[in-house]
């Protein structure tokens, strides 16, 4: 079942994601409580060594990104980026309207209510796990009561549903915000190097010592950015995707509510107690698994 290999993969992500947690909040004291190792001063009796102020050649930018990072930051933004991925895909096959609604399953269970077999559409609906039969299985557990209430049991179901769907899409929030302040803790320790060669020297520092603290600042600022720009942008969409498998489902599982409601009273009272008999224990145990 894809449902089942999905929510294996959902405890791994979130395991994952516990880690990154942990790993940057260790990584991100380590970086702010380890002194800078600081480079030893050509002092006055070194003349030569001035004067040998030889050009620098270009500097490979893979190279120069990757040594501003640092190790402690890649691993930690390397981590973040497979959680992220993972999860982008996670609800790339999860929040879909083919795996909300299936149309077999819409198919067989309209069928079922048209020939008043309804018991067998209730079983049906109760061993789905997908979005539209969680819905469908507490309205017709409630159905016995009449139609409003069975709605309303829909209403929550849908509610229920929503908000479990909905908890895995704000993580991708959290990385959004997340990826700007761990670019800010980067910013943060490359200006203390930064003031911290200016404290140090009786002269003026030399503009490359600078130059280094301030562009691992900016890289490392950068890479936070780069990270949480995508996480937003899936955040935002499929925060609207899932509104709009929620509409769908609701007006669908309203709609063969009241069909398979109308069928009932048009077979009479039989079929209603046919319906009605499990349905009353099988409705604690769906808002239990809800």
């Amino acid at each position: 079942m894809a449902s089942l290999a999905v929510g294996k993969f959902r405890s791994l992500l979130l395991s994952l994601m516990l880690s990154v947690m942990m790993f940057g909040l260790v990584g991100s004291t380590a970086i702010l409580v380890t002194p800078t190792p600081v480079l030893a001063q050509e002092d006055g009796n070194q003349p030569a060594a001035e004067e040998k102020d030889e050009k620098k050649g270009p500097v490979n930018p893979v190279v120069h990104f990757v040594v501003s990072i640092g190790p402690v930051f890649g691993f930690i933004f390397i981590l973040i980026s497979i959680g992220m991925v993972a999860l982008i895909i996670i609800l790339m096959l999860d929040l879909r309207l083919g795996e909300a609604v299936p149309p077999a399953f819409v198919e067989d269970f309209t069928n079922m209510v048209n020939k008043r077999q309804f018991k067998q559409a209730y079983d049906l609906c109760r061993g789905d796990t997908t979005f539209i039969a969680r819905v469908l299985t507490a309205g017709m557990g409630r159905l016995q009561y009449g139609i409003e209430d069975a709605r309303e049991a829909m209403l929550i179901m849908v509610e229920s549903v929503k908000a479990g769907k909905d908890s895995w899409i704000s993580y991708l929030g959290i990385i959004g915000t997340l990826g700007p302040l761990l670019g800010l803790v980067g910013t943060v320790s490359g200006m203390i190097g930064a003031f911290r060669k200016l404290g140090e020297s009786t002269k003026a520092p030399e503009a490359s010592a600078l130059a280094g603290e301030i562009s691992h600042a900016l890289v490392v600022t950068l890479v936070g950015v780069g990270v949480s720009v995508p996480a937003i942008f899936f955040y935002t969409y499929f925060k609207n995707r899932l509104v709009k498998i929620q509409t769908k489902v609701s007006n669908l599982a309203d709609d063969l509510l009241t069909q398979m409601y109308h069928n009932m009273k048009a077979g009479g009272g039989a079929t209603t107690t046919a319906v009605s008999t499990p349905a009353a224990p099988a409705s604690t145990s769906v808002q239990t698994k809800a």
